[in-house]
């Protein structure tokens, strides 16, 4: 039978944030299979749920898959046959309208408000339409870089889903040139459609939007257009870890790092792996279970100086 089925079971909220970390680092992993976890209420935080997505019906093999995530012995996995419907689409589209520091995100459902940089996403099936907490914190990051003085003219947004952080990043930095990549085919078309939708051209000059597929860092494009003053990468905590090395060489001395997509658990493995990289955190944000982090790249070498009758002192660019 095919259609699309769901696997779901119950956990402790460390058990399913222990299987998230073990379906990062599986390597074989069936790309079939998308997974996430939540908390079940909010009045309930340590309950949670993991929840697998299949576009067949689930055999041995998937729940053997899904079962070894978790140490010792897994939840009671419940299985149910989906409608043929378009869930994405269908539960974004009615999603109320976020604000985000000077941001403001809404479907065509819902008006444009005054005194905000609007943007109009309409529901679709990438990623990053604003309602996510990593999305929308992503925006309140980017509006904090612009305030206290930061100057993009190269980005690029690694993972970019809907488009819309390279749309806000071009809002803020207008002659900005921009790079926006994404793993799934179908972001071309979805970014190209939001582009029309707020006024941004794609293309190679500043103020437009070069658009392509790409896994990570590794595409031609991206390495052609790098130094970049501003990278930003809002996917999940293992591919934030291994790229943390490419993102830091892809940077101008003194550039910028925005990462989002990763639980306040996970914050501590990919500060290390950033740090393991030249690159020192700026600020960072809480939103819920989620953290937002601002990182630099170390702008020039450390300089000693030395005075009579005096220890050596350090001075630190960044």
């Amino acid at each position: 039978m095919s259609g699309s089925w769901k696997v779901s079971a119950r956990a402790p909220r460390a058990a399913v944030e222990a299987a998230l970390l073990a379906h990062e680092d599986a390597l074989d992993w069936d790309a079939d299979i998308v997974i996430s976890g939540s908390e079940i209420a909010e009045d309930r935080p340590d309950d949670w749920q993991i929840e697998a997505w299949l576009p067949r019906r689930p055999n041995g093999r998937d729940k053997a898959a899904l079962a070894a995530l978790f140490a010792g012995d897994a939840p009671p996995f419940a299985v149910e046959k989906l409608p043929d419907t378009d869930w994405v689409t269908q539960s974004q589209g009615v999603l109320e309208p976020i604000r985000a520091g000077r941001f403001h995100v809404r479907t065509p459902d819902h008006p444009p408000t005054s005194g905000a940089i609007d943007f109009v996403i309409p529901a679709s099936q990438a990623f990053g339409t604003g309602q996510h907490a990593t999305t929308a914190g992503c925006l309140a990051m980017l509006d904090a870089m612009k305030r206290q003085g930061v100057v993009v003219r190269n980005l690029a947004d690694i993972g970019t889903g809907t488009g819309l952080l390279a749309f806000a990043a071009l809002r803020l930095w207008p002659r900005a040139l921009a790079t926006a990549s994404d793993i799934d085919e179908v972001c071309v078309e979805v970014v190209e459609d939001n582009a029309a939708a707020n006024g941004f051209e794609l293309g190679g000059h500043a103020g437009q939007v070069a658009m392509t597929v790409a896994d990570g860092m590794n595409h031609p494009l991206i390495a052609a257009r790098a130094p970049y003053d501003l990278v930003i990468a809002n996917i999940l905590a293992g591919p934030l870890v291994e790229l943390a090395p490419d993102f830091a060489r892809s940077l101008v001395p003194g550039g910028h790092l925005l990462l989002a997509g990763l639980l306040d658990t996970q914050e501590r493995q990919v500060r290390r792996a950033c740090r393991h990289a030249g690159l020192r955190l700026a600020a960072r944000m809480v939103a819920g279970d989620w953290s937002i982090l601002w990182l630099r790249k170390r702008a020039f070498a450390r300089v000693r100086t030395t005075r009579p009758g005096r220890l050596p002192e350090w001075s630190r660019g960044w």
